[in-house]
């Protein structure tokens, strides 16, 4: 995370769990006061945020002297009944800024919307 994004008033596309998910996904020993700055967040949010993730099994984490070093359930699915089936790894592959994991996790995502139906029935 080499600079911190420019300030923004309105609706976005994104939450700020899609938000925080995606800056662990990029480096899961990032530290809270570092994604708050990339996501233009307290680190209070972002240590709320993070413990709603662990409590619903999005995340996880191990101690490493000082540092938390995150994981991701990429399997887990998406609780909006719109994304049913979804897994979270395909919303994380659109986000992520490692183009070499994007490719494949695009593809994922692809081929689970093909498996379902768009009317949602």
């Amino acid at each position: 995370m080499d600079g911190v994004p420019e300030p923004h008033t309105g609706w976005t596309f994104l939450t700020n769990h899609a938000r925080v998910l995606a800056a662990i996904a990029d480096n899961p020993d990032v530290r809270i006061r570092h994604i708050a700055a990339h996501c233009r967040l307290t680190e209070r949010a972002v240590q709320k945020i993070i413990s709603e993730l662990e409590g619903d099994g999005y995340l996880s984490h191990v101690r490493e002297g000082r540092t938390n070093i995150y994981r991701i359930e990429p399997g887990k699915l998406l609780r909006h009944p719109a994304e049913a089936g979804l897994p979270v790894a395909a919303l994380l592959a659109l986000l992520i800024h490692d183009e070499s994991d994007r490719g494949a996790a695009t593809e994922q995502l692809r081929a689970t919307r093909q498996r379902m139906p768009l009317d949602g029935g």
